[in-house]
């Protein structure tokens, strides 16, 4: 028999969410994670703020929007900066907007996604940013 990897599942819903028929269910597939090695587990549904911060820059992930060869997104923030301060010393921000959202969610770029996204949010190459939470990409 082959070897199953070590995985995990995780859904994100309130625990009691769905009602009786939604908890069997989850029962049910907590118990056929078991059998194979995996665990399974259902998490409370994501604050709105970081779910809104997760879901803009999720929409650059393809590699279509990392920018054209030589575009200085990375060099821009080596030190934290508002969002949009940092987009026009890499270039035009209309340009280069797409490209800092694909750094920011591939953890290139880090920014508090505690707080609403925008233009004046730091952003920096790590989540040391100063005036943080400590909450990063």
């Amino acid at each position: 028999m082959p070897t199953v990897p070590r995985c995990s599942a995780t859904a994100r819903a309130t625990p009691d969410a769905g009602g009786e028929r939604a908890r069997n269910a989850a029962e049910a597939v907590a118990r056929a994670c078991a059998d194979i090695g995996w665990a399974y587990r259902r998490l409370p549904p994501l604050d709105d703020v970081l779910a809104a911060n997760l879901k803009g820059p999720a929409g650059y992930r393809h590699p279509r929007y990392a920018g054209r060869p030589g575009l200085a997104t990375a060099e821009a923030f080596t030190r934290p900066r508002p969002l949009i301060e940092g987009a026009g010393a890499a270039g035009d921000p209309i340009a280069v907007l797409p490209a800092v959202f694909h750094a920011l969610w591939h953890g290139l770029l880090t920014a508090d996604l505690t707080t609403p996204l925008r233009d004046q949010t730091l952003l920096g190459p790590d989540w040391n940013v100063p005036g943080t939470t400590g909450v990063a990409w």
